[in-house]
């Protein structure tokens, strides 16, 4: 059984990126560390989905990768994501606030 993915929100960071899949129902699917190289190939594997980054220079890079294959990019502020990190700041919990923040629906986004 496949669990179909609705998004993915990225924290970018130097070494390995946090990428944490949310369903439709809103549902955390998972959320994991992944390097530079397995991040591109899960964007060129998965089934075009809504992929959410906080709006920064990197993003901007992987926001092309992203839609190069197809899925519809968000970049969400750094100011607009601060409110949903719900405990200590970590990449975990920052991949998790980014996706809670760009399932709001009065959520405001930069354009790739």
């Amino acid at each position: 059984m496949t669990t179909k993915i609705n998004m993915l929100a990225i924290d970018l960071a130097k070494g390995s990126f946090q990428v944490c899949a949310v369903g439709p129902e809103g549902t955390v699917q998972y959320n994991r560390s992944l390097s530079r190289t397995r991040l591109a190939t899960l964007l060129a594997e998965q089934p075009a989905c809504v992929v959410t980054m906080e709006a920064c220079a990197k993003s901007y890079h992987w926001g092309r990768v992203a839609q190069r294959h197809g899925h519809e990019v968000r970049l969400v502020p750094a100011a607009y994501v601060k409110p949903f990190v719900k405990r200590q700041k970590n990449n975990r919990a920052d991949a998790e606030a980014i996706a809670k923040a760009a399932m709001r629906p009065t959520m405001r986004f930069v354009a790739v």
